[in-house]
């Protein structure tokens, strides 16, 4: 969506400021700070001057970009005059003018978020500059530009003069924070060279000390993870013994002795539930407990533990319930894990809620593939400051019904840490005296945790070939599915689940394309698009942004070169990206005939070769237009428009008058048809010789005088 604000006409050198004074205006306005405020009103009243000096005038146009936050703020600065010469030089920085031009262009393109300029001779110019709203901004609407704008009537109308002194003040504010920097450097300099010597000492100490660490832990944790059998059956031991003495197996008790056997088998019981968790954690950290995956439904599982745990209700006030989970697939992942994580979960709602119910849900998310299981309570609730701590080792919230509750303070770490282990995660929302909610999602299936793959590197001839896509997507299936995709084709995937992560692999590799969803868990990635598409180095790999995050606009303004909403089948993200990555030559086939078409690409050798192909005069000037070939062989005997009248079209347009085209007939041509074609084809190609070496040279000897002649094999002849 596109909200035209304001338009401002560069007739003037007056109108240059007054461009200036309306950006800044409305920059604070939508709420940028001063200095992103400078920073625009910089970048306008350069790109303004330089149509007033180069073009006699122009208009300035603003608007905002985008369905969702952040907007981008555009400036759009149009002119009519002869265009900019030397362009390409100018934006890459090399180009060298005695009066200083293109100088304004490269600062004002440092200083935005999106910048580009289309210029054609004798067509005029259009420079775009955009900058993404502040996230505090929200969202701002067409209703709202009346406010806006009675903000901006409000602000005090100032004269040339009084501009030139607020640039003159900025400038001044500037020089100084650099001054001000730059003496923070210096000190901050003598800091760093008075304490380097003693930091890597202390690495090299901290270093030996984490060693020790580290190889303590290990042998903490393999020591309790080999010990469970040693620890477990003295314990088993004591428990069925004290049940035998209990059951007068061998004789009755006096009630004394009673007392002591029971007192002996509650300590029994304690001991063993902390050594299970102790061993469990322990077993976890060492990486031997063992997932088994296996499918299940829902509805078994809590029919399970809601038998399991009713024994544990001692109170009629209190109520244990299920809610029976409607249209949820059945989970394939650990069913023994994900019942020990509820079990925890319940049995910790029912020892600290003494009034109320204790209730139990599930529901899925197909976009996230996730299950996510519910436990809430009434119970005595958790303080903000405390729900983070409940899940470290031992800790334990001082309350009152604590006194009476015993527990080992490892039933929530323990379950945090099977959760990661299947893939998953747990939360908690609580309010003192309200109750408490404790979440577990995991994925539908389960997947083995593995690291974020890095970059591949070229361990195999086919791999070396491939040429490597960013993929910036944090759902697993949909990165499967694209890996499914591109299998067997000229690109290899490297994945990456957060900005961080991409920003990463773009330290070990440059991606000949990048595959961006800008709405990945807890970030959105439009500020990685700008800065992708302001940065130099990285403005030229194309950005295909599939998501299902419906703001085309905004993506194609901050320079995305396609964009696609989810999900996207195969076949569209190989064409976009065989469109956007082809650095070869590209090659019109345009033949109403399917076997000529192919008797033509076998006279091309060149691997680096891209056919595009078009049935019919309109159809190859449509391709034409989109493809922008190196060189078009055409037929004269078409469909809807002949091979002579798209010839003409070609001809007469300015942006295709110069692509190269070699007729292919299987008919003779008379002196009128030569006379037609003179000067406007490379050469006409009988179609007869397309299978014979002669033909083969023929078309390389139309191809050398525009340096493509390479693109043939001179042979004998093909297939024989």
């Amino acid at each position: 969506m596109s909200i035209p604000v304001l338009s401002v006409r560069v007739q003037y050198e007056h109108d240059v400021v007054a461009a200036r004074q309306r950006t800044r205006q409305l920059a604070e306005a939508l709420g940028f700070d001063a200095q992103q405020q400078t920073r625009l009103a910089t970048a306008v009243s350069e790109i303004a001057r330089n149509a007033f000096n180069y073009a006699g005038g122009g208009r300035v146009e603003f608007s905002l970009e985008g369905n969702t936050a952040p907007q981008l703020f555009s400036v759009r600065v149009i002119d009519t005059g002869p265009g900019i010469p030397h362009l390409d030089q100018i934006l890459s920085g090399r180009y060298r003018s005695g009066t200083g031009m293109g100088l304004g262009i490269i600062g004002a393109q440092r200083l935005m978020d999106r910048f580009c300029i289309e210029a054609a001779t004798g067509k005029g110019t259009s420079v775009f500059l955009g900058k993404l709203l502040p996230r505090r901004a929200g969202f701002v609407t067409a209703a709202d530009l009346p406010h806006l704008f009675e903000r901006i009537e409000k602000q005090k109308p100032r004269d040339i003069l009084d501009e030139f002194r607020e640039q003159n003040q900025e400038l001044l504010r500037t020089l100084d924070e650099l001054r001000r920097r730059q003496e923070e450097l210096i000190s901050l300099n003598r800091e760093l060279e008075d304490t380097n010597r003693g930091v890597v000492a202390l690495y090299a100490e901290l270093d030996e000390k984490a060693d020790h660490l580290r190889r303590a832990d290990e042998v903490k944790s393999r020591f309790l993870s080999n010990m469970s059998h040693e620890f477990r059956t003295p314990l088993n031991s004591i428990l069925a013994l004290s049940r035998l003495l209990l059951d007068r197996a061998d004789g009755d008790l006096t009630s004394e002795q009673e007392v002591q056997v029971g007192f002996i088998r509650q300590s029994a019981e304690s001991l063993s539930e902390l050594v299970n968790d102790l061993l469990d954690l322990a077993k976890v950290e060492a990486g031997k407990i063992d997932v088994h995956p296996a499918e299940f439904d829902i509805s078994s599982l809590f029919g399970a533990l809601r038998g399991m745990l009713r024994p544990l209700l001692v109170s009629s006030k209190l109520n244990l319930v299920f809610e029976q989970p409607e249209g949820i697939p059945p989970l394939y992942t650990d069913e023994g894990k994900v019942s020990q994580i509820l079990r925890n979960f319940i049995s910790n709602a029912l020892k600290y809620t003494e009034v109320g119910e204790v209730r139990v849900c599930a529901d899925y998310s197909e976009t996230e593939s996730v299950v996510r299981f519910r436990v809430s309570d009434t119970g005595i609730g958790i303080a903000p400051e405390d729900q983070e701590a409940i899940f470290e080792e031992f800790k334990q919230i001082e309350h009152s019904l604590q006194r009476k509750i015993k527990g080992t303070g490892l039933g929530l770490p323990l379950s945090r840490r099977l959760a990661h282990l299947l893939g998953g995660r747990v939360g908690v929302e609580s309010q003192p005296g309200v109750g408490s909610t404790f979440t577990l999602g995991i994925p539908l299936v389960y997947r083995k945790i593995e690291p974020s793959p890095p970059a591949p590197a070229p361990s195999s001839a086919e791999s070396a070939q491939r040429a490597t896509v960013l993929l910036v997507e944090d759902h697993y299936e949909t990165r499967l599915i694209y890996e499914k995709y591109l299998r067997s084709s000229p690109w290899q995937i490297a994945s990456a689940r957060s900005v961080r992560e991409a920003e990463n692999v773009f330290r070990r590799t440059i991606p000949v394309a990048i595959i961006l969803d800008i709405a990945l868990e807890g970030e959105d990635t439009w500020d990685l698009l700008a800065r992708l598409k302001s940065n130099p180095a990285t403005a030229r790999i194309p950005v295909i942004v599939v998501t299902s995050v419906e703001d085309e606009p905004k993506s194609l303004a901050l320079g995305a070169d396609a964009y696609f909403p989810k999900p996207i089948s195969g076949q569209k993200l190989r064409e976009a990206l065989d469109r956007l990555t082809h650095r070869g030559h590209t090659v019109l086939l345009a033949d109403d005939e399917e076997i000529s078409r192919y008797l033509l690409r076998q006279a091309f050798r060149h691997s680096d070769i891209r056919f595009v192909e078009a049935a019919s005069g309109r159809a190859a000037l449509q391709v034409a237009r989109a493809e922008k070939p190196d060189l078009i062989v055409m037929d004269l005997a078409m469909p809807e428009m002949t091979g002579f009248a798209a010839i003409d079209a070609l001809r007469s347009d300015n942006d295709l008058k110069d692509i190269p085209v070699i007729v292919a007939t299987s008919g003779a041509l008379s002196a009128e048809d030569d006379n037609r074609l003179s000067g406007r084809v490379l050469g006409v190609l009988a179609k007869s010789k397309l299978s014979s070496g002669d033909g083969v040279s023929a078309l390389a000897a139309m191809l050398a005088p525009v340096g493509l002649a390479d693109l043939v094999e001179h042979r004998a002849g093909i297939g024989t």
